[in-house]
């Protein structure tokens, strides 16, 4: 998780550069500014735990595929579940 944070950090640096460049070059864009870089950091960084999240609840489902319905009926059958 630490990573994921790392890298929505690199991304916020890089447009911040971005926009430094373009003010440099003197390029006014309106819709890229600090605001909305940090609102899309932010976004960014809610939306990657609930993309975490989601696939271990995709991956810790047992009705999947079908090697894991067999696997779900034969517990059943020993009574395991």
């Amino acid at each position: 998780m630490d990573k994921t944070k790392q890298y929505a950090a690199m991304i916020g640096g890089v447009l911040g550069a971005l926009l430094l460049f373009f003010q440099a070059l003197g390029f006014e864009i309106s819709w890229l500014n600090e605001n909305t870089i940090a609102a899309f950091l932010n976004v960014l960084l809610a939306i990657v735990p609930l993309a975490f999240a989601l696939y271990g609840i995709y991956k810790n489902q047992y009705l999947l595929t079908r090697k894991a319905l067999n696997q779900e009926k034969a517990l059943e059958k020993q009574g395991l579940k």
